[in-house]
């Protein structure tokens, strides 16, 4: 048997012992999983279930604050527009005054 036989039948056991390996660890994974499929996607929905109320929950919340910051916006605006006009109203008597005084 020459070197190139050998490197040929340790490639084939190497392959096949990795696939039977496999095999057998996919097979006690089964045989040892903590619970049947139903019961795995019984505890999927329920997780998913309070997952979207978690979900709505939030959006709920970021609505309440929007509408919050939303009023705040407004306030500041109208602030804005209220100090605005008085210094408008202050420059023009200063102008007037300086009209005047020309």
């Amino acid at each position: 048997m020459n070197n190139e036989d050998k490197g040929r039948d340790f490639l084939a056991g190497f392959v096949i012992g990795g696939l039977v390996g496999a095999a057998i660890g996919a097979a006690i994974a089964l045989i040892f999983a903590p619970q049947p499929g139903e019961e795995t996607r019984a505890r999927l929905r329920e997780k998913g279930i309070e997952l979207k109320g978690k979900v709505e929950e939030l959006q709920e919340k970021g609505k309440v604050i929007l509408e919050e910051q939303k009023a705040r916006v407004k306030e500041a605006i109208e602030e804005g527009k209220e100090a605005a006009a008085k210094k408008k109203e202050e420059l023009k008597a200063k102008l007037e005054e300086e009209k005047a005084k020309a």
